[in-house]
């Protein structure tokens, strides 16, 4: 059974997160140690709310050395929803500008939708070759609670590819809600959802058996 921590930053659901990954068979805890965070066998980065103010609190607990540790290490993370934005170098939310971890290049902006928040079940389309989304039947729906996300992928290979001189990809899943944006990633052992899972029915419990079988 792998172990996961549910990073407490104080921000995410974290207990939704909890039960949803107890149910895909992770042995669960939810803690803002660091060692625990460090060692576990996967760390689950949960966030919902505004940018800046996931970053400042996950600095306060220092959750961004605790993902930079991890990955130097190849150790697999999870960022779901806010926890996935923060990955990114940058965050604009109502004109002002916030610093990400920096994972990955690029901006989480505003969507350009007629009706925001994008609140609900979308489709999304799978990257070739997709871990998650293995089993996942196309035309399948997952839940979203968002009104800002990436909407380019600007960086040309994978952390694990840079790290190992190879020339991989990540692999990038996409969906659309008054224009293409960045539904998942999957970088080497950072992974990470704009959709919620554990909110997701049986196909967000498929998501996370999957995850949790890669670690």
């Amino acid at each position: 059974m792998a172990r996961v921590v549910v990073l407490d930053y104080g921000s995410g659901n974290l207990r939704s997160a909890e039960r949803a990954l107890a149910r895909a068979g992770a042995d669960v805890e939810v803690t803002s140690d660091h060692r625990a965070a460090t060692e576990a066998d996967g760390l689950v980065v949960p966030g919902v709310g505004a940018f800046a103010a996931c970053m400042e609190g996950l600095r306060a607990a220092g959750g961004d050395k605790i993902i930079d540790h991890r990955l130097a290490g190849d150790r697999p993370v999870l960022g779901i929803c806010v926890g996935m934005q923060i990955l990114f170098d940058r965050g604009v939310e109502h004109g002002v500008q916030a610093d990400g971890c920096g994972q990955w290049p690029g901006a989480v902006e505003p969507l350009h939708a007629d009706v925001l928040p994008h609140m609900g079940w979308n489709e999304v389309a799978p990257a070739e070759g997709s871990v998650l989304f293995a089993g996942v039947e196309p035309g399948t729906r997952f839940y979203f609670v968002h009104s800002f996300a990436a909407q380019r992928w600007e960086m040309s290979q994978s952390s694990a590819a840079r790290q190992s001189g190879s020339i991989a990809p990540a692999r990038v899943t996409w969906a659309e809600h008054g224009g293409p944006f960045i539904a998942a990633v999957e970088d080497g052992a950072l992974m990470a959802t704009q959709f919620h899972p554990e909110k997701s029915g049986e196909a967000g419990a498929q998501l996370l058996r999957n995850w949790l079988v890669s670690l």
